[in-house]
């Protein structure tokens, strides 16, 4: 009896560690591999989960968060021959789990290789111009070629950056030359268009003196013409009231005959030595000389 006492509670603990042994669980962005007697079973995601023990065990647990590979520099030749350093960063995740525990021996080592193959190829079609503007276009090149690539292996290549690409220290001379001539032709460039503005404003300043000095002038003869009108206004002014009196002292008859004698005068004034006056100006010059005293104050 006392046999079975110690057997039975061993073998119940035993088997309840058996039994625990057979449930899983899994965290948040992982996937588990189960095979049953050495062959794929399922894939157990995030989760509570039952497998029968000892018959079935976890080949491998996936990690599905995003990963990179982060490579040195390596040399890649140009189209135009020129050898440079180019380093990448490649960004992946793990799409099928299955595919990537099965489909490749080694995923990583496989990314490695194949990331470099592709990026030599790619930098092969350009030329060294081209490949220093066109980082974009290598990137896109790059990404979407990996990302063909490695569908059979279950991973996504979400997006792959070039850099730096560091090209030989002859060639950076001389882009460094370049850049400083291209930096000073732009300082030209703006200098001169400086003094072009300044030559501008000082041409605006000139011409808007000008216009300033010509409505100045206009002005004035403006004001000087408004005075000789006013004037001339006012002769005529005081000639037309002294008509209208002459005419309501002598009538209009008279008027006509003063103002006649007053062109017989200008007339008189000339070089002639003999003027004949008509008697009925001789009558008005009396009259004229009559009304002055009427008028006088």
């Amino acid at each position: 009896m006392s046999f079975y006492f110690i057997v039975l509670p061993v073998l119940a603990v035993f088997v309840l560690i058996i039994m625990m042994s057979g449930i899983k669980i899994v965290p948040q962005s992982q996937a588990w591999i189960v095979e049953r007697l050495g062959a794929y079973n399922s894939t157990l995601n995030v989760g509570f989960h039952v497998i029968i023990p000892v018959i079935d065990h976890i080949a491998k647990k996936v990690s599905l968060k995003e990963s990179f590979f982060d490579y040195k520099p390596q040399p890649v030749i140009t189209k135009d021959n020129v050898t440079m350093q180019v380093d990448s960063v490649v960004f992946y995740q793990i799409a099928d789990p299955k595919l990537y525990t099965y489909g490749v021996d080694n995923p990583k080592l496989a990314i490695d290789k194949l990331t470099t193959t592709t990026l030599r190829n790619v930098v092969g079609e350009l030329e060294l111009d081209e490949t220093l503007t066109s980082r974009d276009t290598i990137n896109n090149k790059l990404r979407s070629i990996l990302d063909d690539a490695t569908d059979a292996w279950g991973i996504k290549i979400n997006r792959v950056e070039v850099k730096n690409i560091d090209p030989p220290a002859s060639i950076k001379d001389a882009m460094e030359k370049q850049m400083r001539a291209e930096r000073e032709r732009r300082a030209s460039i703006l200098a001169a268009e400086g003094e072009k503005q300044s030559s501008i404003l000082k041409a605006e300043g000139i011409k808007q003196s000008a216009i300033l000095q010509a409505e100045a002038k206009r002005e004035v003869l403006i004001q000087e013409a408004e005075g000789e009108a006013q004037a001339i206004m006012t002769v005529q002014k005081a000639t037309a009231d002294g008509l209208e009196m002459i005419t309501k002292i002598i009538g209009a008859g008279g008027a006509v005959k003063l103002k006649s004698f007053e062109a017989f005068t200008k007339a008189a004034d000339g070089k002639s030595t003999k003027i004949i006056i008509p008697s009925d100006i001789q009558n008005l010059a009396g009259l004229a000389a009559g009304i002055a005293e009427i008028v006088k104050p």
